[in-house]
């Protein structure tokens, strides 16, 4: 499992994919995520908006990715 580290409270899905190269650009993340190709916590999510926390996982592809908050 990949990790992601944010130094915000939360990351957008469609910001989140493209910094853990599962996306080339915004318009292929949305496409991807309104295809239902994209899960949040083992659910499909079809709005790229969904902001992501510490601990979230998304998935695309077999390709998991966990959020982590940096620590201030």
């Amino acid at each position: 499992m990949l990790k992601l580290t944010i130094k915000d409270d939360f990351i957008k899905l469609g910001q989140a994919m493209k910094l853990a190269d599962l996306a080339d650009s915004g318009v292929e993340a949305k496409l991807l995520i309104q295809d239902g190709q994209v899960s949040v916590n083992g659910e499909v999510e079809f709005q790229r908006g969904r902001k992501l926390r510490d601990g979230d996982v998304f998935e695309l592809e077999g390709t998991q990715v966990q959020i982590v908050s940096r620590e201030i």
